[in-house]
């Protein structure tokens, strides 16, 4: 999940996604390989693809896992490459 729950998800009821893939393939600049499985939850090598989507909260089922700190770091500074942000 990207987006932030008390100044986005809750105020329109949906949140900002970003698909999590098996990494064969994963050679693309806007993919992010998950470092910390453990904390992220996959079983195997998985990546974070820049392909983002918006999903109704009532479809969310469950949480998986979260990204470890350093792998939230990657995600981030891609999403600020793919959207030419700053800082």
């Amino acid at each position: 999940m990207l987006s932030d729950a008390e100044v986005f998800d809750k105020q329109v009821g949906q949140s900002v996604l970003a698909m999590v893939t098996s990494a064969r393939n994963s050679d693309s600049q806007l993919y992010v390989i998950i470092g910390d499985l453990d904390s992220a939850g996959p079983p195997s090598a998985y990546v974070v693809r820049m392909k983002l989507f918006a999903l109704d909260n009532q479809m969310v089922i469950r949480k998986a896992g979260a990204l470890a700190a350093n792998d939230r770091k990657a995600v981030v500074a891609t999403l600020r490459r793919l959207l030419r942000l700053k800082g």
